[in-house]
């Protein structure tokens, strides 16, 4: 029987608990090793599921790669062995899009099967038509062919580009592509996340020249040929973020260590608004629960706003809050799927379209739950861990994409919550 998690629930959560690093920081860093020959070594890996699926990718384009202790992973692409990313690998992680700037900044060739369907639909299905469209603009020639992309170039050369939304992934990969191109690019309307700026770290360590990461508009000045580089990922801001609302919803006192609280303010002052007390100092993030959450009204958008991975924990938080909530979801579409388990629970939830109406109630009701996806799962625990009785979240692989051994960090919280099959 697939695993799942067995929730004791009414436990107040108390204690320290160290922020692993972040996924979404993790995967591109890890993808950018194809853009030289050299070793790339990177400290602080999360042990996570779709890392895993990353490393597999890269093994079968032609990166040797080696792991040590504490997260410490090494990467060499000596040669690029395959100029394709499967589709058996891409469609169990989105994220695996990332190696077509990459592949064809190095090689002058990407064929990468497209995403395909994914329970959380984004506008447009999530697409990676700017992603397309930016390399077209660097020179690529782009068909898509029988579910897969291919891109070829010579060499691409600079060139102006300005995204007709805001995609991280996206900007990344045109990042990437832009390193190894002749001539200045320019990126305007570019992610400005915390993991953007830190594969910009890493790129200018490897001897690309980047200017503007972490602003709208990012200048890069093409070079010939990266080196190797060392390069430390950024702590995870979500699972942070997720750490600390398990304390708010137990009406507990947890504290967050090696957290970044400069990439965490949005969260941090809804968490406020809710009623829990925060106290910061330096990488520790201090939150003492409320007796009883108080109403908030969330709006989801790109960093530095609300970020829509916290959507469904913070839903959990407003669902046992002292009056009415609203939560708006700007970002991706059908990602209030965990509001009907939520309901299940107890929860009075009323959905349409992107809005969410949250009528809080005074308690859960443990109840058999299904997670739908990564931090759906989240949510369920988080209201699980609040409950009155016993929780079971089913399909926990979703957690396990993205959450390093979550339960293993709740119980040394006190949290009552254990693996099953």
């Amino acid at each position: 029987m697939p695993a799942r998690l067995v929730i004791e629930g009414g436990t107040p959560l108390r204690g320290e608990i160290q922020a692993s690093a972040a996924k979404n920081a993790a995967l591109p860093a890890m993808a950018a090793s194809l853009l030289t020959a050299q070793p790339v070594a990177l400290e602080n890996v999360p042990a996570l599921a779709d890392v895993v699926t990353m490393g597999s990718l890269l093994e079968q384009l032609g990166a040797e790669m080696s792991a040590g202790p504490d997260g410490a992973t090494s990467l060499q692409v000596t040669r690029v062995a395959s100029h394709e990313a499967p589709y058996d690998l891409v469609s169990t992680m989105r994220a695996s899009v990332v190696v077509l700037g990459p592949l064809l900044a190095r090689t002058g060739v990407a064929r990468v099967a497209l995403p395909g369907g994914c329970a959380i639909g984004g506008r447009g299905g999530r697409p990676i038509d700017q992603h397309l469209k930016g390399l077209a603009r660097l020179g690529a020639d782009i068909t898509i062919q029988n579910g897969y992309v291919e891109a070829r170039a010579s060499r691409l050369k600079g060139a102006r580009i300005t995204t007709d939304l805001v995609t991280v992934t996206g900007t990344e990969n045109l990042m990437m592509a832009a390193v190894l191109a002749e001539g200045v690019t320019v990126l305007e309307n570019a992610a400005r996340e915390p993991e953007v700026a830190d594969l910009a770290r890493l790129l200018t360590a490897m001897g690309a020249r980047i200017e503007g990461a972490g602003t709208e508009r990012i200048e890069i000045e093409g070079v010939v040929e990266l080196g190797g580089a060392r390069h430390r990922i950024i702590p995870d801001r979500i699972e942070a973020g997720t750490l600390l609302a398990a304390g708010a919803i137990t009406g507990g006192d947890v504290t967050v260590t090696g957290a970044t609280p400069r990439h965490m303010t949005a969260t941090l002052a809804k968490l406020e608004e809710c009623g829990a007390a925060l106290t910061v100092d330096g990488d520790r993030i201090r939150c003492v629960g409320p007796e009883r959450p108080q109403a908030a009204d969330i709006i989801t958008s790109p960093f530095p706003g609300f970020p829509t991975d916290m959507q469904g924990q913070m839903m959990a938080l407003l669902g046992l809050a002292d009056g009415l909530s609203k939560i708006t979801e700007t970002i991706f579409e059908n990602r209030f799927m965990h509001a009907a388990e939520l309901c299940r629970m107890g929860a009075l939830i009323e959905t349409e379209g992107s809005i969410a109406v949250v009528r809080g109630v005074k308690a859960y009701q443990g109840a058999p739950v299904m997670a739908t996806d990564l931090r759906a799962s989240a949510s369920l625990v988080l209201a699980g861990l609040a409950a009155r009785g016993t929780t079971e979240v089913s399909r926990v692989y979703h957690l396990d994409r993205g959450y390093e051994a979550l339960e293993k960090k709740l119980q040394s919280l006190g949290a009552r919550i254990r693996r099953v099959g």
